[in-house]
């Protein structure tokens, strides 16, 4: 093997015409870069250099010699220069599984800081259910997920950075519009739409969860549509569903959001722990940042902050 010293050794020497000056320039001994050019001659098997009195000049072997290190060298240096640039976050990619909306609140702040910061880092995102975005987090195809609840998932790290509200989307003329917040067993009797794609079965169990606690059988019919078509089907008058505070930030015609009391979701962020992707770790310090300014805000104000609500770090 031909050690990258070596190498150095000779591109300098042929920049200063002396071992002399290369080894001043290199501040090392002359005798070590004359030895190492000759180990480097010796095992190409060719002169490099013609030696006298003034200096050294190179041979018709040295010259071609260097032309194609000089092209390896810049290709190294363009190498280093990349992988640097992945360590400060400047480049690289971070993809995120993602459950609620970015429509407006906390995931929609992030995204937002996080590209003013780091505008060279590609963001990809990816919506699932839970159970698939986990599995992807151990197999480091995802660097992380944020999904709802505060459960442990082996083999990964888990931290709630935020809080959103639950809201029920009716229809603009329905009669629990004119109430500014609702209560399960004002929406008790009421047939529900979810989408069967995510978050809907999410939905789903939720909706099950909190009517059944009213004695009630619900009434949930779920539509092979996405989100934004639901949400039409709301408007005239197919079924309610519910979304969480940062979907509200969407507006549809013909559709009324009204929050219901008491109803809080925590969001929680899933990464692997084997995960040492740089520019995915300063992506989470961020969201830490932001984290601690939302939970800063609830402590001044004595409530959380409304999607519309800049949650600038620097605050």
């Amino acid at each position: 093997m031909i050690e990258l010293r070596n190498i150095h050794y000779f591109v300098t020497a042929a920049e200063h015409g002396s071992f002399r000056k290369a080894a001043a320039f290199l501040n090392i001994q002359e005798s070590a870069v004359s030895r190492r050019i000759r180990d480097l001659e010796d095992r190409l098997g060719a002169s490099l250099f013609h030696r006298h009195f003034g200096g050294v000049s190179l041979t018709v072997a040295g010259e071609r010699f260097l032309r194609r290190v000089r092209i390896a060298l810049q290709q190294i240096e363009n190498g280093v220069n990349d992988v640097a640039a992945i360590g400060r976050s400047e480049d690289g990619i971070v993809k995120i599984g993602i459950f609620s909306s970015l429509a407006s609140g906390f995931l929609f702040d992030l995204m937002k800081a996080f590209d003013e910061k780091h505008p060279r880092v590609t963001v990809e995102l990816i919506e699932g259910n839970p159970s698939v975005h986990v599995a992807a987090v151990r197999q480091l195809q995802l660097d992380v997920a944020f999904i709802t609840g505060t459960g442990e998932w082996p083999g990964c790290e888990t931290e709630q950075l935020w809080t959103e509200g639950v809201f029920a989307v009716l229809p603009a003329e329905h009669g629990l519009t004119k109430q500014q917040s609702l209560r399960w067993r004002d929406l008790a009797g009421e047939a529900f739409i979810v989408s069967d794609a995510a978050p809907g079965p999410e939905i789903r169990d939720y909706l099950v969860q909190r009517l059944a606690d009213l004695g009630r059988h619900p009434n949930i019919h779920p539509q092979y549509v996405g989100r934004d078509v639901l949400l039409s089907m709301v408007a005239v008058g197919r079924g309610l569903t519910v979304v969480s505070e940062a979907a509200t930030g969407a507006r549809f015609p013909g559709v009324v959001y009204r929050q219901i009391a008491d109803e809080v979701l925590p969001f929680s962020a899933i990464w692997s722990r084997r995960n040492d992707n740089p520019a995915f770790r300063r992506f989470l310090s961020l969201a830490r940042i932001l984290s601690r300014s939302e939970s800063a805000y609830i402590n001044r104000t004595g409530s959380p902050a409304s999607p519309s609500q800049s949650r600038d770090p620097s605050r």
